[in-house]
């Protein structure tokens, strides 16, 4: 029987379109993007970008693990903001998912001018084994 190349985690938030939170292509882990939405109910989080980015790293760490993954084996993220202003708020709450990993991910940040929900940021990784 052939393993599900799917990856989908009940403890993050339902995809919001026609895609998986994440999928296996060979040893790597592509996880879609996660906003502050949270989980049981699909709204954004109150408390503004600090908290949807908070959020959005938890659900990341959900999908992260149901595929047997955690934040040590994250080879990229993307984050994706509203308001580049917002950059200094979401780094901090960035880093301490991170905090102790001698090797740290690739990284890139991007402005948009809107996503889904409304949501202020946006977070996607690609993970390995």
């Amino acid at each position: 029987m052939q393993q599900s190349l799917t990856v989908n985690s009940p403890d993050a938030p339902a995809a919001v379109g026609p895609y998986c939170q994440a999928r296996w292509a060979g040893g790597l882990l592509f996880l879609s993007g996660q906003l502050g939405l949270e989980p049981a109910s699909g709204e954004l989080v109150a408390g503004g970008v600090a908290a949807q980015a908070r959020q959005a790293m938890e659900n990341l760490g959900q999908v992260l693990s149901a595929a047997g993954l955690g934040w040590a084996q994250v080879a990229k993220c993307t984050i994706f903001l509203t308001d580049m202003g917002d950059f200094a708020q979401v780094n901090e709450v960035y880093q301490e998912f991170f905090a102790g990993l001698a090797d740290l991910p690739a990284r890139a940040c991007i402005a948009v001018a809107g996503l889904p929900k409304g949501g202020l940021v946006e977070v996607e990784a690609v993970a390995c084994r």
